[in-house]
């Protein structure tokens, strides 16, 4: 009798199982990278925009992993698909740390690329204008998204010791702006990027600057911009301002400003300044004193520092404040004392 066929090829046999195996995994392969595809392409369960922060020397399943603790992943299947894919494309160890901003509609590649990309949350600090080193050290002292490393007993002067700056007045070092940072940056080194900035400025400025201009060194325009800072907030007015003191510097006059007397008295300052205040000599009190006074006396911006080194021409050698935010200009102490009197002592507006 003769033998089955399966008896007599069993080699056909295990070729035909095998092939039948390989069509299985084939087609197992094939559903598998399809739901892959679909999972990786279908937006993760975030519902509102959100931050999500990678720690410095995290790795991929670890960060994997608190993703998924706190509810990103529309499924399981996403974050395992997520991982493999990351290291399928060799980025596993591509990430980078630090916040990221999440919106509704990403999808599980999309949240890989962003990690891997390093477009971090950005926060926002702004020193403002005229405002002392102090107020400026009290916001950053302040800011929940920086790093602090400054001792709260820390005075000014220890503050610029800690900047580098030790033998630095820290009035007006600071240029004030809008400073946008990363989560976790030091006090340290955001006040020594606004240190910086105002090197970087006043140096700009002060190698454009007008001739035969009443200042040995940078520094005096500085301390000069800080005044015209806290004189008006018109820009317009500004190298005015600057004109009137910087003829009065040169004609050997007092500046006569509040603002210095007002810096002079420090915090036993109320809101008005009396006459006892105009004649109290302080190192910063111009009504005493001879020209200007030895250090800034707030944070000067730009658009100040310009108008100090860039004063507008003319004979104006006094200003009063008309009320309306802005000054009168007067040539000769009688048509100052003029304006005086009708801005500031009742007696009427000018015809």
């Amino acid at each position: 009798m003769s033998q089955p066929a399966a008896k007599r090829n069993p080699i056909r046999r295990a070729f035909g199982t095998l092939v039948r195996l390989l069509l299985l995994a084939a087609l197992l392969g094939v559903a598998l990278w399809l739901d892959a595809q679909r999972q990786l392409d279908t937006p993760l369960a975030i519902e509102a925009p959100l931050n999500f922060e990678i720690a410095p020397g995290s790795s991929l399943p670890r960060v994997i992993n608190e993703a998924r603790a706190r509810g990103l992943f529309a499924s399981t299947r996403q974050a395992y698909y997520l991982a493999a894919q990351a290291r399928i494309d060799g980025l596993a160890s591509a990430i980078k740390a630090g916040e990221y901003a999440l919106e509704p509609g990403l999808k599980p590649r999309d949240l890989l690329a962003l990690w891997v990309s390093g477009k971090t949350v950005l926060h926002e600090l702004q020193l403002i204008e005229g405002w002392r080193f102090a107020d400026a050290l009290k916001r950053v002292r302040a800011a929940p998204t920086l790093s602090h490393s400054l001792p709260a007993e820390l005075d000014a002067a220890g503050v610029m010791a800690a900047l580098g700056r030790p033998d630095q007045a820290p009035e007006g070092r600071l240029f004030p702006d809008t400073y946008r940072y990363t989560r976790g940056m030091s006090d340290v080194a955001f006040l020594r990027n606004a240190l910086a900035a105002q090197d970087r400025v006043l140096a700009e400025e002060w190698a454009q600057r007008a001739p035969n201009l009443p200042y040995d060194a940078p520094e005096q325009a500085l301390v000069m911009a800080s005044i015209i800072e806290k004189e008006t907030g018109i820009a317009a007015e500004r190298p005015q301002i600057a004109g009137v003191f910087v003829r009065r510097l040169q004609l050997g006059m007092r500046l006569q400003t509040d603002p210095t007397v007002i810096y002079g008295i420090g915090e036993a300052y109320d809101g008005n300044i009396r006459s006892r205040d105009l004649i109290t000599d302080t190192p910063y009190n111009t009504y005493t004193r001879d020209g200007l006074p030895p250090t800034p006396i707030c944070l000067p911006g730009r658009e100040a520092i310009h108008a100090a080194l860039h004063p507008a021409e003319g004979d104006a050698l006094y200003f009063v404040a008309r009320g309306d935010g802005g000054h009168q200009f007067s040539a000769t102490l009688a048509e100052h004392n003029l304006a005086v009197k009708r801005y500031q002592l009742g007696g009427g507006a000018p015809k």
